[in-house]
């Protein structure tokens, strides 16, 4: 797990790094010597656990925790028994007192270790579940966002490296691969048509037969989408009674 230290004085930084040193699990990629300074190493090391000192100067621990959108695991390193309840209020993994003693780190890691394997857990369901046309799923293009049921979208193209969502008027782009995609997706809801298409199958309202034995189906509101020759006979096979 990779690990950001902030706190201001450089020798509590050299002490945790050093007790650190024992315990292979974690691997500390950078230090910070006040809120704003972790702020910008946050956005750019992306730590998966932060130990974070409360008290120093400009803003403190909290006041930083308040700035980040997606908050890593946080263990408090403090001189102050003080903010212990404020700290579990903010969902810390743990409070550590100063100075820090090897085995009251021991047990902090222990918990970091079982903490994510639960939550490797969880994403590893999550991830497996297929996601069927009853599903809401987050979608951001820049500065835009959506929440969009996937009732709504009418089909995903791919487009280099992206997809194109089509869904109302909007047709926003997300970086992953059609093939990545489909895996995520109920094959009872949506089609593989072609190599650049995934169809919605129930925004299809007509199909014709299209040119060397392929489809062309017409969703609702007018868009056509061609379905290849080799998905037009799997097409048929499912489709079929």
């Amino acid at each position: 797990m990779k690990a950001l230290i902030i706190d201001d004085e450089r020798l509590a930084r050299r002490e945790l790094i050093s007790l650190l040193a024992a315990h292979h699990e974690i691997e500390v990629i950078g230090e910070a010597v006040n809120a704003d300074d972790a702020y910008d190493q946050i956005q750019k090391l992306n730590p998966d656990v932060l130990f974070l000192d409360i008290q120093m100067p400009g803003k403190n621990g909290f006041e930083l925790l308040e700035k980040l959108d997606s908050v890593p695991q946080v263990i408090f390193v403090t001189a102050f028994d003080e903010y212990a309840i404020k700290a579990f209020e903010v969902n810390a993994l743990d409070y550590l007192m100063k100075p820090v003693q090897p085995e009251r780190l021991a047990e902090t890691i222990g918990k970091l270790v079982v903490r994510e394997q639960q939550e490797e857990i969880k994403t590893s369901y999550i991830r497996s579940k297929k996601l069927t046309t009853e599903d809401q799923v987050f979608v951001k293009d820049g500065e835009k966002c959506w929440f969009v049921k996937l009732s709504d979208v009418r089909y995903f193209e791919s487009d280099g490296n992206y997809i194109k969502v089509y869904f109302e008027k909007f047709k926003p782009m997300i970086h992953k691969s059609l093939n990545a995609l489909e895996e995520r997706l109920d094959e009872k809801s949506f089609f593989r048509a072609s190599r650049k298409h995934i169809v919605n199958l129930q925004w299809i309202e007509r199909i014709d037969t299209w040119f060397n034995g392929g489809l062309m189906v017409q969703l609702k509101g007018g868009d056509k989408i061609e379905v290849s020759r080799r998905q037009s006979s799997r097409f048929k096979d499912i489709m079929s009674l």
